[in-house]
């Protein structure tokens, strides 16, 4: 039996993804307000939430749009309301989903700003040469390396222990947001310079061990709190290794070159429903935003393969 109140179907929906998806406490904050908006909107309408319809989700967006919320924001709570009407068919309180095959307004169509293969290859190499020491050379060659082959946020790479990568790994398991796991696969080259890496770390804990001080336990120790290179850390150094590589410092972020990661792996003929494993997105709507890298590919496959693509006496 369905919840009698709004309030019962939004605290017992977040609830489960709590417990069952693992969601993160800002994305329930996130859902929670979304959903109390609509859910105000409805009963303001006289809309039961048992029993409304596709129409008064669409109202309800049309509602959104004249109150001037962007198309991100208008995706999102349409996202959320789609979540919430899948629980409640899951739990038998509707046996539908009335926002099921709504489009929505979307993200605006725009391809995340991403890197060319040899602008990697150049960051990369740079990294390879970029340092004060051979150890901190080691190090963001292992750094570069890892992130290009893994498409990891940068909170995930960070936090990498050094037992992760211990014993040659072709895959290694990462905890990503909402404290869930996903198995990621190692390139080559990804492995033989955390392994070059791994060697120096372990040549340096000797020395450590021998005065008396802690070993560290991560992949890219720090000397914060949390034992592991920062943020903050992290991004100067990429600044300055794109610096270094002749590539353009405000076009290189993390975040760029998960991008990239996506961007490279779809043009190589990846399928969608992998590249969303390996980042860790919850929904493929997210990126889906990626498919846009193929538009030219496409349109050139159908030109030059398509049989009625053939000019008259070449294959016709």
């Amino acid at each position: 039996m369905a919840p009698r109140t709004a309030e019962m179907w939004i605290s017992t929906f977040l609830d489960a993804i709590a417990a069952e998806a693992g969601a993160a406490r800002n994305t329930r904050l996130s859902y929670g307000r979304d959903l109390l908006d609509f859910t105000g909107w409805a009963g303001r309408q006289g809309h039961d939430l048992a029993t409304l319809d596709r129409g008064a989700v669409e109202a309800y967006l049309v509602h959104c749009d004249a109150q001037g919320l962007s198309k991100a924001t208008r995706a999102r709570r349409l996202s959320s309301i789609r979540g919430l009407f899948r629980f409640a068919f899951d739990e038998g309180w509707r046996d539908d989903n009335p926002a099921l095959r709504i489009a929505g307004p979307g993200r605006a169509q725009r391809l995340p700003r991403t890197l060319s293969g040899a602008e990697v290859t150049r960051l990369i190499d740079a990294a390879r040469a970029h340092g004060r020491t051979e150890d901190e050379r080691l190090r963001n060659h292992a750094l570069m390396e890892v992130l290009y082959a893994t498409g990891l946020r940068v909170s995930e790479l960070v936090a990498l222990t050094q037992a992760t990568l211990r014993g040659d790994p072709k895959m290694i398991l990462v905890r990503g947001k909402g404290e869930k796991e996903r198995m990621v696969p190692l390139s080559a080259p990804a492995r033989a310079a955390a392994t070059a890496w791994l060697a120096r770390l372990d040549d340096r804990a000797d020395d450590l061990r021998k005065a008396g001080r802690p070993v560290p336990r991560h992949l890219f120790p720090g000397t914060g709190g949390a034992g592991h290179m920062t943020r903050q850390n992290f991004f100067a150094l990429i600044k300055a290794i794109a610096l270094r590589a002749g590539v353009d410092p405000a076009s290189v972020t993390p975040h760029v070159l998960r991008h990239a990661f996506a961007t490279h792996l779809l043009e190589g003929g990846a399928d969608l429903r992998a590249i969303q494993t390996l980042l860790g997105h919850a929904d493929v709507a997210t990126t889906e935003i990626y498919t846009h890298v193929l538009d030219e590919h496409l349109r050139d496959l159908v030109l030059t393969r398509h049989p009625l693509a053939q000019k008259p006496g070449t294959g016709r």
